[in-house]
């Protein structure tokens, strides 16, 4: 049985199908139809709710796309729609500042973007334009014009937070606490199980072998969503403890299979360009679901992950019914969505191996817009350089060049043993078409992709050069 708070109702909800979203369950079961649905993929942000969970003894605020959140995930947590905001004769003072600023125009859009700000405006400080800006990255209506919801946005910024989810925070981190960690939902033969640990998600997977494993879902849900899939059987993994951990070891981070984006971002901020590059992935609704060891064992094409993961030559700890292997991510994947992964077993955690003083490390997404978008080419570049500033070993990775993430042996090998110049860069861009053959699709052709590849190298050069600013300014 699924367990949660619907504002402040408890729920209790069984016999649905374990693919049943959150958004048909408001909109269907609930009638809560102010929460919109618009792309059904993520993409839009019409359908944004809040999800509340215990984070110490305060409450941690989660903007989230109703329509690629399944059931499942919101077991143990509050569920806040904009019917939930404002009382009996006044507007939640977001809902207000939207009125005071003329952010509506059709409305259509509005309760997902007012759902983003009020997440917002429960977040952390600071709250200024930028953190704004993220907070609607994945809001994608523009139809008022955009200036007016920031409006909105900077009228809050500076209001104390005092609202009745505020106020009443001690009573709902008590009553969510009250909920079991594990949870099911059934429909018939249809199950989704919620394991809390490890030993207990093993031995489900030994009961269940055909179970599908789900995290985030970001792109799981999907296939139901857009290609009407049911799923017999889900394991969901947000619940297990052991799959959340966050290591800093002297050489490596050690990083749990489900733990969130969001809530890795911090600790790789460490690896320039990371922390740029996870801030374009999908949107914070997207980052505040999607996992780590989900992008990975996707195994798709587009990832944005798995390329620096290859270049920074991570590995993946796997388990299978209690046992333990390790690899590298290099050879992790061995076709069009396809991996190693043998039936049973999953990603528990992944090691990322920490930069030292002589390695440099950036990494560039390109793609169509800058938020909430699919990449193009996604392309990292790591160089281990010696005393005298000889490149020792290089590591290219790229993805949306190939059938999968994929490293550029060809391109690697020009790159050792000189210094890294612009000989060295007119070597490495000769060999990219060697090493990569993309397709044409709706993003970009074959042909733009392998020229953006080898201006991304040109770019690195002009980055890391002794004059890089002057080269920059001219």
């Amino acid at each position: 049985m699924i367990q949660f708070l619907l504002g402040d109702e408890a729920i209790q909800v069984d016999g649905l199908a374990p693919e049943t979203s959150l958004l048909d369950y408001l909109r269907i079961h609930r009638a809560r139809t102010g929460t919109k649905e618009g792309c059904a993929s993520g993409d839009c942000g019409a359908c944004t709710v809040v999800l509340a969970e215990p984070e110490g003894e305060t409450l941690r605020y989660r903007a989230v796309n109703a329509c690629i959140t399944l059931l499942g995930a919101v077991h143990g947590r509050q569920v806040l729609t904009v019917e939930n905001l404002g009382e009996p004769g006044a507007l939640h003072p977001v809902q207000q500042a939207m009125v005071d600023c003329h952010g509506s125009q059709c409305g259509f859009c509005t309760p997902g973007i007012v759902m983003s700000l009020f997440a917002w405006h429960h977040s952390p400080p600071p709250h200024n334009r930028e953190t704004a800006l993220t907070a609607l990255s994945g809001n994608l209506c523009r139809c008022t014009g955009y200036r007016p919801i920031l409006d909105a946005a900077t009228q809050i910024a500076g209001q104390p937070c005092h609202d009745l989810f505020e106020q009443n925070t001690a009573l709902t981190v008590a009553r969510l606490r009250q909920i079991s960690t594990a949870g099911a939902l059934r429909e018939g033969e249809a199950q989704a199980w919620l394991p809390a640990s490890l030993d207990e998600l093993d031995a489900l997977l030994q009961s269940q072998p055909t179970a599908r494993l789900i995290a985030g879902g970001t792109d799981l849900a999907l296939e139901a969503t857009q290609n009407l899939k049911t799923f017999p059987a889900l394991i969901h993994l947000d619940r297990v403890s052991e799959l959340q951990r966050l290591e800093a070891h002297p050489d490596h981070l050690l990083i749990g299979a489900a733990r969130t984006y969001a809530d890795c971002l911090e600790a790789l901020q460490e690896f320039p360009g990371l922390a740029a590059l996870l801030e374009r992935l999908g949107s914070l609704q997207i980052r505040q679901r999607g996992t780590l060891g989900g992008n990975i064992a996707n195994a798709s094409p587009i990832g944005d992950m798995p390329p620096l993961l290859l270049a920074l030559d991570a590995r993946l700890r796997l388990r299978r019914a209690g046992s333990m292997r390790e690899v590298s991510i290099d050879g992790f994947f061995t076709g069009y969505r396809k991996t190693i992964l043998l039936p049973g077993e999953y990603i528990e955690t992944v090691l990322i191996p920490r930069l030292r003083s002589n390695q440099r490390f950036r990494v560039d997404k390109v793609s169509k817009r800058r938020d909430d978008d699919i990449s193009a080419v996604c392309l990292a570049l790591r160089l281990d350089l010696d005393d005298t500033g000889i490149v020792t070993d290089a590591r290219l990775a790229c993805g949306g060049m190939a059938a999968t993430p994929l490293r550029g042996a060809q391109s690697e090998a020009a790159l050792r043993g000189r210094r890294f110049d612009a000989a060295a860069v007119t070597a490495a861009q000769a060999a990219i078409p060697q090493d990569f053959q993309p397709i044409d699709d709706l993003r970009a052709s074959a042909a733009y992709r392998l020229k953006v590849a080898q201006n991304l190298l040109q770019r690195a050069l002009l980055e890391w050069s002794d004059n890089a600013a002057e080269v920059r300014h001219a």
